[in-house]
């Protein structure tokens, strides 16, 4: 039993570890499981996903935790759909609906003009429903008590919003962006700058820097197989 332990995170330099995290798991949710499951002694994420979002967590092991500041400054692509039209208090489905608005004044050149506004370098507000620390405390603790805060604003960069209206009021888009932006923020401010509402439906993380999801493991996958390697099957 110590054999196999001590051999988990051989070698000693660790290991990056690519998951395409589970929808409804929280990243230290894959964190504990992996932790648990295939006898990591030291073991960290590198880019918190919400619950609500699947995609790319990249994972480092050992010392290799030393990496993890290096690969969340990385470049981050997503894809997902935002619906026009309501709006919940945390703009997505993790709250129940707060708010109906109109749809029928917006139009292509509208949805176009708005996703360029929000290109570039901005100022973004985190939603009250994040991990953000205020007080030493999440904020999306003291959202759920319905607490009044006031949230500074962060300095971000979005090098891409590419939208896609063909399913109206569902609106499919493509973002690129620097460490630290929140895409509820943008499906946020994208229905207030169409005075309209809008909300997060589905988002997935398809990039980190040069890593794609396309290259990661599902989490029950990479724990076999790592359980295989480390002859710890018969532990379950």
């Amino acid at each position: 039993m110590k054999e196999n332990q001590s051999n988990a995170e051989s070698p000693e330099e660790g290991e990056l570890i690519l998951i395409d995290k589970p929808l409804t798991w929280t990243s230290f949710d894959v964190v504990k499981k992996l932790k648990w499951a295939c006898k990591f002694k030291k073991i960290g994420h590198a880019g918190t996903l919400d619950p609500l979002a699947t995609g790319l967590l990249i994972l480092c092991t050992g010392k290799k935790t030393k990496q993890i500041d290096s690969y969340q400054a990385q470049e981050k692509e997503y894809e997902g759909t935002l619906v026009l039209g309501k709006t919940t208090p945390s703009v997505d489905l993790e709250t129940e609906f707060d708010g109906d608005y109109p749809t029928d004044h917006i139009t292509e050149q509208l949805l176009q003009q708005a996703a360029t506004q929000l290109t570039g370098t901005l100022q973004q507000l985190p939603p009250i429903y994040s991990a953000v620390r205020m007080d030493g405390e999440r904020l999306y603790k003291k959202a759920r008590r319905g607490e009044t805060v006031e949230i500074k604003p962060r300095e971000v960069t979005v090098t891409l919003f590419e939208v896609d209206a063909a399913n109206f009021p569902e609106i499919h888009f493509r973002i690129i962006c620097t460490k630290g932006t929140y895409i509820r923020s943008l499906v946020r401010d994208f229905g207030v700058l169409l005075q309209s509402g809008a909300y997060l439906s589905s988002l997935r993380r398809t990039r980190i820097g040069d890593f794609h999801v396309d290259s990661s493991f599902q989490l029950e996958a990479f724990i076999l197989k790592k359980r295989t390697e480390l002859n710890l099957n018969n532990e379950l």
